[in-house]
């Protein structure tokens, strides 16, 4: 019964969070429905492209989730459940949502800018142009990761001299060919909606019918290619999914693929339901294990770097004011897409940790190759024993949503990257490449920085170099801080409430600059005692470079915090 508590806990305090607090923040930043936004006033049929609410909460919902809430709560769970639901549930509400929603909403006041010209509007150009080469680092980590990551998923070691059609597929070799055909789905989808002419509603339920045709397909045939084969059909789709207008595939993939995540979140609850009165699982994790572990250290500041996207991500920040402040056609639309899906993916957070409280033993005993495979057998193990076929079908199924996310903030980040990129050799008045003269113009050409990250994120994902991944929790945490920096600046610029960032801001800066110290003391000890390996050295100059930036941006943002203080008075 303690995880139906918990589940239940976490639904009720989100929602009131939802209704009260969320309210009350539109209506202190003045959300009007009245005022056109970017997607209507600059609409390109590319990229600013007005969305339906439900098709723009599918893609900003699936682009934010990837594979983070599974991971995070799942990793940060050795601290013990109650420091993971009280941080997954306060920092959705107070920390995560107030990011999210206010990113998206003063991006739609920038004509669907970036962070970075957020930043420039309050702080300067310098601050801008350091923000933006930082971003552009972090998701460089983003697409190796998940290229990384899907690749894994798509892939088995038998697979290395096979490729095509096989039947009686491995969970891998499922999971490829589902979400192969569900990018031929998403195609569909959008000539359907956007050039056929079909309703929404319509649309959508020939979707999901696809949706269950393609998964039953899958269960029985699979396809097999070598890692680097999949790796390389990874970057040639992101790379034209990333520059092809976001209703060919953009909308129609994510949104399709945010009922897979609706539907993994009621089967899991519907689980822990079952679980609770059947008592076909056992819930093993204990409250609270200590303030430090092993692993991950002290709690402070492990547990919120760790924890990530089930309570505060800065990736969020980018997704937002990158794809879906291009796409949201009433400002009404922010609060629900913005402010709600980070208290859904709190949610899923909340499900992820009870899931591997189900399987705690096997987790801690290291029984498991990743925490999504925790979260996979955890949520199975609700429904029958390890080996019976609802297990297997469960676990599959599992897998496969956990891949889609991934791939879908995959696309997301490799278009995000473009936009950054561009931004950042573009002088003011110029709104593409076409304005811009000399090498600036090629640079700041849309595929000029698809191909850079591209290749750059393929080559190092294909590495499966870990040392690359290890600073990758605090340097998203460092971008969360700066992104509640950089829309607290901007709304104290416009005259507007900004108190509520002041506490959220300060704790993401000290716990990820506390984090970068320690790594930085960290590797330094290691290089004096002659055991660093040349991922080390990365990381030192790494975790060197993102405190620099932290503390100029820290002194922009006091310097531009004074002026309003000053023309105040």
């Amino acid at each position: 019964m303690t995880a139906l508590l918990i589940i239940l806990a976490a639904i009720v305090l989100l929602v009131i969070g939802y209704i009260t607090y969320g309210s009350w923040l539109a209506k202190q930043w003045g959300i009007d429905p009245s005022r056109p936004t970017p997607a209507n006033t600059r609409g390109d049929g590319v990229d600013y492209v007005p969305a339906h609410p439900a098709v723009l909460m599918g893609h900003h919902f699936s682009s934010i989730a990837g594979a983070g809430p599974i991971n995070g709560p799942i990793q940060a769970s050795v601290f013990g459940w109650l420091p993971v639901f009280l941080w997954c549930v306060i920092g959705g509400i107070f920390f995560g949502g107030l990011q999210d929603f206010g990113s998206l909403f003063a991006s739609i006041r920038h004509d669907g800018k970036s962070v970075g010209e957020i930043i420039k509007d309050s702080m300067g150009d310098r601050a801008k142009k350091l923000f933006t080469i930082f971003a552009l680092l972090v998701l460089v980590l983003v697409v190796a990761s998940f290229v990384n990551v899907v690749a894994g998923t798509f892939f088995t070691a038998d697979d290395a001299g096979q490729f095509g059609f096989v039947s009686g597929p491995t969970n891998n070799q499922t999971t490829a060919i589902i979400s192969v055909l569900f990018i031929v789905l998403a195609i569909v989808y959008g000539l359907l909606t956007n050039r056929a002419g079909m309703k929404t509603g319509p649309a959508t339920v020939i979707g999901i019918i696809g949706i269950v045709v393609i998964t039953v397909l899958g269960l029985n045939v699979g396809f097999a290619m070598s890692r680097t084969a999949w790796i390389v059909f990874i970057g040639a789709y992101i790379a034209i999914a990333s520059l092809i207008p976001v209703w060919i595939m953009l909308q129609p993939r994510d949104y399709l693929s945010s009922f897979l995540l609706y539907a993994m979140m009621a089967i899991a609850v519907f689980g822990i339901l079952f679980a609770a009165f059947a008592g076909t699982a056992t819930f093993q994790l204990p409250a609270f294990t200590g303030f430090t572990n092993e692993k991950l250290g002290f709690m402070f500041p492990a547990l919120f770097i760790t924890v990530a996207c089930g309570a505060c991500s800065g990736f969020h920040s980018l997704i937002a004011t990158g794809t879906s402040s291009k796409q949201i056609s009433n400002e009404a639309h922010a609060k629900p897409i913005g402010y709600g899906s980070m208290l859904i993916e709190s949610a899923l957070g909340i499900i992820s940790l009870i899931a591997v409280g189900m399987v705690f033993s096997k987790f801690t005993a290291g029984d498991f190759g990743s925490p999504s495979a925790a979260f996979g057998a955890g949520i199975a193990t609700m429904f029958g024993p390890e080996g019976s076929t609802q297990y297997n079908v469960i676990a599959a199924l599992l897998t496969l949503a956990v891949s889609v996310f991934a791939l879908t903030s995959l696309d997301s980040a490799t278009r995000l990257s473009r936009f950054m990129f561009s931004e950042l050799f573009l002088k003011d008045g110029e709104k593409s490449y076409k304005d811009a003269s000399g090498i600036r113009s090629f640079l700041a050409h849309p595929l000029t920085g698809t191909l850079l990250m591209v290749v750059i994120g393929c080559v190092l994902g294909g590495l499966s170099l870990s040392q690359i991944w290890g600073l990758f929790g605090a340097a998203n945490q460092l971008l969360a801080g700066i992104a509640l920096l950089a829309v607290c600046c901007w709304l104290g610029e416009v005259g507007k409430n900004n108190k509520m960032f002041f506490i959220p801001m300060c704790f993401m800066l000290i716990a990820t600059v506390t984090s970068l110290v320690m790594t930085i003391l960290k590797k330094f000890k290691m290089i004096g005692a002659g055991e660093a390996a040349w991922g080390d050295y990365f990381q030192l100059v790494f975790a060197i470079a993102m405190v620099v930036l932290a503390v100029i941006l820290v002194f922009e943002a006091i310097a531009a915090f004074q002026k309003q203080g000053a023309k105040k008075a």
